[in-house]
């Protein structure tokens, strides 16, 4: 009943909310009935439907008593078969999620007509400077945000914990009438707030849809006042208003930050589809859901799809067909939308990359120019002084009075283990050690340590230094913590260590308030948490695909979930907070293809991915390669992709890598996929695997080659002008290796027109075997310079 409690405070501080103790349907406690049995949740994919893109409810109906029919072949009746399926994807994805024993599944997948059976994953979640440092300006001349005419009438989807749509950058204040081609209706599944007189759903925010299905099936049925696509957890609201906000004027979180927030595309239309379900836990956004999600909105007639959560798969060929995300993506650019994901927060162990098939646009994270931050003054022994600077949100102690540390471990109660005080789990800390002082602890989770700062506010500390890991390297996290808290890299070079003295004498330590800082340099740096590659299920696609701004980013919040996310967290009521992860620079994108989408309504999806991964810079604001998170350590493709996005330069690219869907189709025979799966997935349930096809001839922006004999390999890649007429020429570098561009001189004499070349790649005999090697291909008309990464490996 917490939140009911905080909805009253909320009611009586001046939020106009009212007596919300009756407002029940707020209500984040969840009934966690145990599924009887042992039935589970599965997916049966079947491809692409042969009704086409624009399906009658005739045809829904239709496809949905098909798929009543193939389940009642092995479960002995239609009424099982009705009783077991939770969603029949009828639109554009074509199959059915059901609650189905194992035996059942595999007799199902024996069917011919189905491409792939699969459980129902568990999928993860992964955001008012960060626009300024990528180039944009509200009243600049000529960047992307004026070209673009700030996303106007671009609808952008988002794939999330939902909206808080109260909130001033979903306000559809100077918005003309919903644009035609939306065919989501009126559908708003948000209850208003009492008292209030507005439709949450407006001009701006045109469409509200939760799935809940596929959680249920794993959790037990929600309280029917959770039926809603409000936002209890703040998540979605950020990511949403990162892609599509509203410019918002004074945006900060605890006097930290101030400025206007404002998304990708200003301007766009959004959408919210909820498929998130846990207050608390992020993986809590089942596959069965997050499908259902991709199909409505390809049939509400979306532009762009963000999604900041991925799932783990199989590391085979057979994972682009057994993750919902893939199988949706391949469904959406099939209609002309761009599906812009995550890349992970799993860094950065190598290949650990999610949401990796070339369909797919994959969004690495990294930093802005703008630091929040405080000063640590350590005094040791009454004369010995040190100062270090973290990173810092909420710092309330009075800054001239310094505070006895104390280092978790030797904090620790009696029955805690070592490792655990260290990291401060719940339970270790003694409160008759720690209380009135300030402690040590190391943070254990890698986008996210508010839980560290709970354990040390219940032992009664006044503040908590918090140190990195050395996987965490210099990254530092200024999260919404519960207690005065500084996180810094004063680290060991082992994989726990600690600066700070415990045995040179006592040690006194003040902290300076939160502040902001800008033009901090070099910028960007890539997050240790991003994930990074190479792709293991197809090596030849490199991924991720891009990086764009990821760590404390500051967005638009849902006001009933408290700052940290933490049940026994009362501070609730924010408008703003800052969040990091992959989940914050995936929006970053959708909002920069929104402004290219609202440019040039008829280019393609990949046209578009292509126009931001060939503008993308490897270079950091001091003009050096971009670094890493690590001491003195560059970054390679395999953390940033093609490098750091660039808006001002994607909204004219000069050339784009294009791609169809039958070149995607073409991709698969090559990589060896059955004939028959191939053709299930054209809408026509036709298309036959001709001539000859190779996987590094996808006419995809970057080329990658990880396992290259000595002899020579020639690579063919086709450029369309989308710019002026021209003349480009190519250059291309790659250490250790011959590399030929044939021919090397391009002469485009209008719009749309089309020229192949080929790369002919060959080691020399010196060449390492095993490693990567980075080059770069460059296409330049003096004005333009079109940029692909090279990743080669000698097998």
């Amino acid at each position: 009943m917490w939140r009911e409690r905080e909805l009253e405070k909320m009611g009586s501080s001046g939020l106009g909310v009212g007596n919300l103790l009756i407002w029940s349907f707020l209500l984040v406690t969840f009934l966690m009935e145990a599924v009887h049995g042992s039935k589970k949740c599965y997916i049966v994919y079947l491809g692409a439907h042969s009704h086409g893109p624009t399906p009658t409810s005739l045809h829904l109906q239709i496809a949905t008593h098909s798929h009543f029919h193939l389940l009642a072949s092995v479960l002995g009746s239609k009424e099982k078969a009705k009783d077991a399926i939770i969603y029949s994807y009828n639109r554009h994805i074509n199959g059915f999620a059901a609650l189905l024993e194992e035996e059942e599944a595999a007799q199902i997948a024996k069917n011919p007509n189905v491409v792939s059976v699969f459980l129902s994953k568990i999928h993860k979640l992964h955001t008012t400077r960060s626009w300024e440092f990528l180039g944009l300006h509200r009243n600049g001349h000529n960047s992307a945000w004026q070209r673009g005419r700030f996303g106007e009438n671009t609808i952008i989807a988002n794939i999330d914990t939902g909206v808080w749509p109260e909130s001033k950058s979903f306000s559809d204040k100077g918005f003309g009438p919903v644009p035609s081609k939306w065919r989501g209706g009126n559908v708003c599944q948000i209850n208003r707030l009492p008292g209030s007189k507005t439709n949450p759903c407006n001009r701006k925010l045109i469409g509200a849809r939760y799935f809940s299905k596929g959680f249920e099936a794993y959790n037990g049925k929600l309280d029917p006042s959770e039926y809603t696509a409000r936002d209890f957890v703040g998540h979605g609201s950020h990511t949403l208003s990162s892609a599509g906000g509203n410019f918002v004027t004074g945006a900060s979180v605890f006097a930290v930050g101030n400025g206007t927030a404002k998304g990708g595309s200003p301007r766009a239309r959004v959408a919210t589809y909820k498929v998130c379900w846990s207050p608390t836990d992020p993986a809590s956004c089942y596959g069965a859901d997050v499908l259902a999600a991709i199909d409505t909105a390809i049939d509400d007639g979306v532009d762009v799809i963000t999604l900041s959560a991925g799932g783990s798969y199989v590391v085979s060929p057979e994972g682009i067909f057994t993750d919902e995300v893939s199988i949706g993506s391949f469904h959406a650019i099939s209609r002309n939308i761009l599906l812009v994901a995550s890349a992970g927060n799993d860094g950065p162990t190598p290949g650990s990359v999610l949401n990796v098939a070339p369909w797919l646009f994959t969004v690495a994270a990294s930093t802005i120019d703008r630091d929040f931050t405080s000063t640590i003054t350590i005094t040791v022994a009454n004369t010995n002084q040190q100062h270090i600077t973290g990173a810092s949100l909420f710092v309330n102690l009075p800054p001239n009075q310094g505070f006895s540390l104390i280092h978790a471990t030797d904090a620790k109660l009696a029955n805690a283990t070592f490792r655990d005080a260290q990291v401060c789990r719940r339970g270790t800390l003694d409160p008759r050690k720690v209380n009135g002082k300030i402690v040590r602890c190391i943070r254990e989770g890698k986008i996210k340590s508010v839980g560290e700062g709970q354990e040390a506010l219940s032992a009664g500390a006044k503040g908590m230094l918090l140190g990195n890991q050395k996987r965490n390297g210099n990254t530092l996290l200024a999260e919404p913590h519960v207690l005065s808290t500084v996180d810094d890299n004063a680290v060991h070079p082992g994989p726990i260590g600690d600066f700070y003295p415990t045995a040179t004498g006592p040690s006194t330590v003040r902290l300076s308030p939160a502040r902001t800082l800008f033009g901090r340099k070099p910028a960007p740096v890539m997050a240790s948490f991003s994930s990074r590659g190479p792709n293991k299920i197809q090596p030849s696609i490199l991924k991720p695909d891009v990086t764009a701004p990821g760590v404390n980013i500051l967005a638009a919040y849902s006001e009933i979930a408290s700052a940290s996310n933490l049940l026994t967290d009362k501070r609730i009521g924010f408008k703003f907070n800052v969040l990091q992860g992959t989940s914050m620079s995936c929006p970053h994108v959708a909002g920069i293809a929104g402004l290219i989408k609202t440019l040039h309504p008829n280019w393609s999806p990949a046209a578009i991915k292509s126009a931001i991964m060939t503008t993308a810079s490897t270079r950091d604001n001091t003009n050096r390669p971009i670094q890493d998170a690590f001491p003195k350590t560059l970054a390679t493709p395999f953390a940033y992709g093609s490098g750091h996005v660039q808006p001002n330069l994607a909204i004219d690219p000069g050339l784009v890598y294009d791609l169809s869907l039958t070149d995607y189709l073409n991709f698969l025979c090559a990589s060896g996929y059955n004939q028959q799966l191939i053709s299930a997935l054209n809408f026509n349930n036709t298309f036959i695997c001709s001539g000859s096809h190779s996987v590094t001839d996808l006419n995809y922006p970057s080329i990658t080659l990880p396992n290259l004999g000595l002899k020579a390999l020639t690579i063919t890649r086709t450029l369309t002008n989308v710019g002026p007429p021209t003349t480009y020429t190519a250059k291309a570098q790659l250490l250790g290796y011959n590399i030929t561009i044939l021919p090397n001189s391009l002469t485009f004499k209008s719009i749309g027109e089309k020229k192949q070349f080929q790369v002919i790649v060959q080691p020399r005999s010196v060449t390492k075997r095993g490693d990567y090697q980075f080059g770069k291909l460059q296409w330049t008309d003096g004005k333009h310079i079109v940029s692909s990464p090279i990743t080669v490996r000698r097998k």
